[in-house]
């Protein structure tokens, strides 16, 4: 897609990327669906994206019955180069960068380091996006997924750089896939060819920042939702897709389940999934889940929480 290099991140829209269109926009699509779709449109180095996912999964928990859910890479960074990237936005280089994210992770508590876009920046965020398609293709949208999320931890909490091979090779094994032959799979033409496919996409669906959720019907007509948003834009756009008033969320899932599921949690997450105060959440920890089947950690002055069993 067009201006891949677009680093900067508004607090106020909640886009990485162009922030011109209205948060919720009613539009049109002449390509026929057979079910409800929603197109999530990111990308391994969005700090929105990173943000937004404490609403995303309890928006999916309680709706993804209603919805077939697809992840597309957006292509936020394809390379540094030498002239400027948003000389309007005061980013020239990759340690403009860390105030950015160190914002961001400030406002939405979900944790940014961004030191490391001065020690060892990632130079591109197209060698993840490649081996998340990759492993799409090969394996599950799940498997993908957890990938995904597995990256923008190692990357946005704990500083690593997601663009070095040995990084994405690591964290594809972490997962239980053969990282090695999936990196290099990933570096092939094959690897190239889905990411355009998805960049394709993009430019069909006329997403310009990320993140952006997409939801279509069967009749061809959807909204767009841009910037990182609360959960109730993404319940009302839903409703508006369905035509209908009063959607049925289905129950939250237990803490012991949800934990179990996503291996890791951070404060944030656990609060918007449960509506509880930041105060109540290691009370809520202790009162859902034995001792010994998580353990307590603290990064960049917030809490997070790892499964042990």
């Amino acid at each position: 897609m067009e201006n891949n290099n677009n680093m900067v991140c508004d607090l106020q829209t909640g886009v990485c990327g162009v922030a011109e269109e209205e948060k919720v926009e009613i539009i049109d699509f002449n390509q026929p669906t057979k079910a409800v779709n929603l197109y999530y449109v990111t990308d391994p180095i969005c700090s929105h994206c990173w943000a937004l996912e404490p609403v995303l999964r309890r928006f999916v928990e309680q709706y993804g019955n209603f919805f077939n859910f697809h992840t597309v890479m957006g292509g936020l960074l394809e390379k540094w180069h030498d002239g400027p990237i948003d000389p309007a936005n005061g980013i020239h280089k990759p340690a403009d960068v860390a105030p950015h994210w160190r914002e961001v992770g400030e406002h939405s508590r979900m944790p940014i380091d961004g030191t490391l876009m001065i020690d060892n920046p990632v130079q591109s965020s197209y060698p993840p996006s490649r081996v998340f398609k990759v492993i799409q293709k090969n394996h599950t949208d799940a498997k993908a997924t957890e990938y995904l999320r597995r990256s923008r931890e190692a990357l946005f909490a704990f500083n690593q750089n997601i663009s070095d091979k040995s990084v994405m090779i690591e964290i594809a094994n972490h997962i239980g896939l053969d990282g090695k032959a999936i990196v290099n799979e990933a570096e092939q033409q094959v690897g190239l060819q889905l990411l355009h496919e998805d960049f394709d996409l993009v430019r069909r669906l006329g997403v310009r920042g990320f993140p952006t959720i997409i939801m279509t019907n069967e009749e061809n007509k959807g909204v767009k939702i841009v910037g990182s948003r609360p959960l109730d834009n993404y319940v009302d756009g839903l409703s508006k897709v369905l035509n209908l008033e009063d959607l049925q969320p289905k129950p939250v899932p237990s803490l012991s389940d949800l934990l179990e599921k996503e291996k890791l949690l951070f404060s944030k997450e656990i609060e918007v999934m449960y509506d509880v105060e930041q105060a109540d959440v290691k009370f809520l920890i202790e009162q859902e889940l034995p001792t010994n089947h998580y353990q307590v950690n603290e990064i960049l002055g917030e809490l997070y929480f790892t499964a042990t069993k």
